[in-house]
């Protein structure tokens, strides 16, 4: 074999072991929510672009993944008894998110979305051996434009004499279009109202 088909074939095989490690490298977000320090620039995705952008190539792992935040205002779900809305002798149950997480997925000009919370259901001087159901909505928008807004009632029983439980929500496969640079930003939070 010739000096020069080695040389190709050495470069072939870099190329391939260059296109594995991108798409075993990962970006998962940290328990404790997104890293303030990676700013997506502004810019939408024309169709075109969209269209455009590399339908062959293997599916990477997204260099980075969008922040995942907590909506202000949206961070505690609280129930009364019927006609004590608002007085601490009248709560039957408290929600809070404690964490939150994604992580993302790159291909054929989609980023794909892994989202999920941790939260704990605290029992009130007024609550019982009942079975509540804590409203959480995910949304995610893109370039300040919702592509995404679904509320799950989530079942959560506590079972005396224990006074609080821990529920946990992830949600899967939330494809956004994606070519970079977008400003995306997945939201969660309580939404009672729905």
């Amino acid at each position: 074999m010739s000096s020069y088909m080695l040389a190709i074939k050495l470069v072939k095989a870099f190329a391939v072991a260059a296109v594995a490690s991108v798409s075993l490298s990962a970006c998962v977000g940290s328990f404790t929510g997104g890293n303030g320090s990676s700013q997506l620039q502004n810019k939408s995705a024309t169709q075109t672009e969209i269209a455009n952008s590399a339908p062959t190539a293997f599916p990477i792992v997204a260099s980075e993944c969008p922040e995942i935040r907590v909506r202000p205002g949206a961070e505690a779900f609280m129930l009364y008894a019927k006609g004590q809305a608002g007085e601490a002798k009248g709560l039957r149950y408290q929600a809070v998110l404690d964490k939150q997480s994604r992580n993302c997925l790159v291909s054929n000009g989609l980023i794909t979305v892994k989202m999920g919370v941790v939260g704990r259901l605290l029992a009130g001087p007024k609550g019982g051996n009942d079975t509540v159901k804590v409203p959480v909505r995910f949304a995610v928008e893109r370039d300040g434009l919702s592509v995404f807004s679904q509320k799950y009632d989530i079942p959560i029983t506590i079972t005396p004499p224990n006074q609080g439980e821990e529920f946990i929500k992830v949600v899967e496969n939330v494809a956004i279009p994606y070519v970079g640079g977008e400003e995306i930003i997945i939201w969660v939070g309580f939404d009672p109202k729905g």
